[in-house]
């Protein structure tokens, strides 16, 4: 089927790593696959996903057009 040496060593189990621990085992032409990010941990997967509010910029914003609460409290 494929033609002999032209294609790369296929690993059917090769480990895939993140952060030092085997995540899961799939086939690739690698035998390791270092990742920073899994299914495992990413937040979309799981549900963790936050709003960071870094140097106020929700505040910022609601000032600038006018929809902050300190117009009711004043």
């Amino acid at each position: 089927m494929a033609k002999a040496g032209i294609h790369p060593t296929w690993y059917p189990e090769a480990k895939v790593i993140c952060n030092g621990e085997v995540v899961a085992v799939v086939g690739s032409t690698k035998p390791e696959l270092h990742v920073d990010v899994w299914s495992g941990n990413h937040p979309f997967y799981t549900g963790t996903q936050k709003l960071i509010d870094t140097e106020g910029r929700v505040e910022r914003f609601l000032r600038k057009y006018g929809m902050s609460d300190d117009r009711a409290n004043g």
